[in-house]
């Protein structure tokens, strides 16, 4: 499937002039496409094009901290922590007057999405999850994961100190691109790929923000104070109550699926997971089909606005 991309508009949030694609018909079913890291709006223009092509309203949002999107101010908090992002996503919603949308994400634009679902469901119609539930369980994370998980994570750890500040500030591009390489060693991407992409890394707020996701995660920096009341709810970690499939890379090379679901629990109603061989951790640019087959099979479920 070839995609082109589309024209780039803007809205202001009480912290953003945030950025985003929209393709399709202004009057279809909306469905919101949010990315993750290190990635950008780029890994969602097949399945953009597949929905826009069945008459949806397609939303694909550049996360702060990437492409165009920009603080208001030099006041706001370059925030990174989950309950940012959830915030971004709610006010896009309200800004663009959309009641309720169907939400895809994975990574970042997974967790985003999974807190919108759990704390506002009704603002959401069905929800496709790229690794299940992807709610931090900050208070939490104390607690070690199993060595193999702890090397995989390597990059975390690196961004706790200034070595890692300093290295993803010289560079950038050569570590995403890493990282791009071990989470999906089973994607032969091109170069051209990877820059079309690798552009949105070059935001003045990109290091700052992405440093801060990762120090927040293990309670290494405090969050935002506007976004207190949404973290402590978060650290209850809600239930997800609207229709669900979460999709999982059989070759994710950072979080790989385990033969048991243990998200099965975070899930109320209708919810499956489905584990896609030869699939990495950017799942819809490596698999837009089986994005589309997930979210055409959710719609059937659930009911429009």
């Amino acid at each position: 499937m070839s995609a082109t991309m589309n024209t780039i508009r803007h809205i202001r949030t009480s912290m953003l002039d945030l950025a985003y694609e929209e393709r399709g018909s202004p009057t279809g079913d909306p469905v919101v496409l949010m990315h993750g890291f290190p990635y950008d709006p780029r890994g969602y223009d097949d399945v953009a094009e597949g929905l826009s092509a069945s008459g949806h309203r397609v939303i694909t949002p550049y996360l702060r901290g990437y492409g165009p999107t920009r603080f208001i101010s030099s006041d706001v908090m370059r925030s990174g922590q989950q309950a940012a992002l959830a915030r971004d996503l709610l006010d896009l919603l309200d800004v663009l007057s959309i009641p309720r949308a169907a939400l895809v994400g994975y990574d970042w634009g997974g967790r985003a999405a999974c807190i919108v679902a759990a704390l506002w469901p009704e603002r959401v119609r069905c929800l496709i999850t790229g690794d299940g539930y992807n709610i931090q369980n900050i208070p939490g994370s104390v607690i070690p994961a199993d060595p193999e998980a702890e090397h995989r994570f390597w990059y975390q750890y690196y961004f706790h100190g200034q070595r890692g500040v300093a290295g993803l500030t010289a560079n950038r591009e050569a570590l995403c691109r890493l990282l791009w390489r071990l989470w999906s060693p089973s994607w032969s991407f091109d170069d051209d790929t990877y820059a079309r992409t690798s552009s949105s890394f070059d935001n003045p707020d990109f290091v700052d923000v992405v440093i801060h996701s990762y120090r927040h995660r293990y309670g290494y920096a405090p969050g935002d104070p506007a976004l207190e009341e949404i973290e402590y709810q978060l650290s209850q970690q809600p239930a997800i109550d609207v229709p669900t499939i979460s999709l999982c890379g059989a070759d994710d090379g950072v979080d790989p699926p385990a033969r048991t679901d243990n998200d099965y629990a975070h899930f109320r109603g209708h919810y499956e997971r489905r584990v896609l061989p030869g699939i990495g951790h950017n799942i819809p640019q490596e698999a837009p089909a089986a994005t589309l087959q997930a979210l055409r099979d959710l719609m059937k479920l659930s009911h429009p606005a």
